[in-house]
């Protein structure tokens, strides 16, 4: 009965910075693979020399082959085209599609009982790809978008009324983007709902921020996009997972009526553990949440019908 393991496919900002992570918490070994020959391996060597000064004995290895990730019990996805200035997530679909599709199948095909945790954008779609290239049940396919987001809106509501971030929780619905759906009166400061801490204007500009999160930070950094936080969300996935702790984080996982909502992976409360999604977190709607809920899902719908 050895550690965990733990694969992240992609070496890149997000994929590097959340093998970091789960490393140094002593989670699982981690195999960080990328198809640049020497990358994975030079990043991967870098993080073990690490090891000794941070006090950890998780095994961080890099590699091009897929063989190296067999017996996987979580499969990171973060492979494929970051967003550049003025480039819509739209844009990368089609490539990161075939990126996907391929990184999947050949994870999948030595890891048949792992857990997927998808990362690459537009989110809510690759997951219909993994879940393709993989055959995996729902259960096992699940998008790291909704704990971004949610972390970005705690950010803005603990600065908006100075207080601990630790004491800010966020409800955010919906597909990854532009279309998503911040749940303010879900929204609480200590239980407390923002809704009674602060003007409807506040509380929209907060909404409109944490929806533009991403592009508000590719704008500033003009050469690549967000990598701490989306890793710190991966990893409190696959904590979650690996320890079994019965989290409730907003995730992208395929719906089957809950919310009204038919075969599309849109995000929305679940309850996460050792088996993946061990279930949705179901609440009701007011009928304008519900009707921002289903322009978010027509969305989703709008883009896997692009990738046919």
């Amino acid at each position: 009965m050895g550690r965990n393991k733990v694969t992240v496919i992609g070496a890149g900002n997000v994929g590097a910075t959340a093998a970091q992570r789960i490393a140094e918490a002593g989670l699982a070994d981690v195999v960080l693979v990328d198809i640049v020959d020497g990358l994975p391996q030079g990043k991967g060597l870098d993080l073990a020399e690490a090891a000794p000064v941070v006090g950890h004995d998780a095994r961080v290895i890099g590699t091009n082959d897929y063989a190296d990730t067999a017996g996987s019990d979580v499969i990171v996805v973060t492979s494929g085209l970051a967003r550049q200035p003025g480039m819509s997530r739209d844009d990368l679909l089609i490539k990161n599609a075939g990126i996907v599709r391929a990184v999947v199948s050949s994870a999948a095909e030595h890891s048949p009982d792992a857990i997927l945790v998808i990362v690459t954008n537009p989110l809510d779609a690759m997951c219909h790809v993994a879940m393709a290239a993989s055959g995996f049940p729902r259960e096992r396919v699940l998008g790291m978008a909704g704990v971004l987001d949610s972390a970005r809106f705690r950010s803005f509501i603990a600065d908006e009324l100075g207080v601990s971030v630790e004491d800010t929780h966020a409800f955010v619905l919906g597909g990854h983007g532009d279309t998503m759906v911040p749940l303010s009166r879900y929204s609480t400061v200590a239980g407390v709902p923002i809704t009674e801490l602060m003007t409807a204007d506040r509380v929209s500009a907060l909404e409109q921020r944490t929806a533009n999160g991403g592009a508000e930070i590719v704008a500033l950094l003009k050469t690549g996009s967000a990598f701490y936080a989306p890793a710190a969300g991966v990893f409190e996935m696959v904590e979650a997972i690996l320890l079994d702790r019965k989290r409730v984080l907003p995730c992208a996982v395929l719906l089957q009526g809950e919310f009204g909502t038919h075969d599309l992976f849109v995000g929305v409360p679940i309850v996460i553990g050792r088996a993946g999604m061990e279930r949705v977190f179901e609440i009701a709607l007011t009928a304008d949440e519900q009707a921002a809920f289903d322009r978010s899902a027509a969305a989703v719908k709008e883009l896997v019908g692009v990738i046919g």
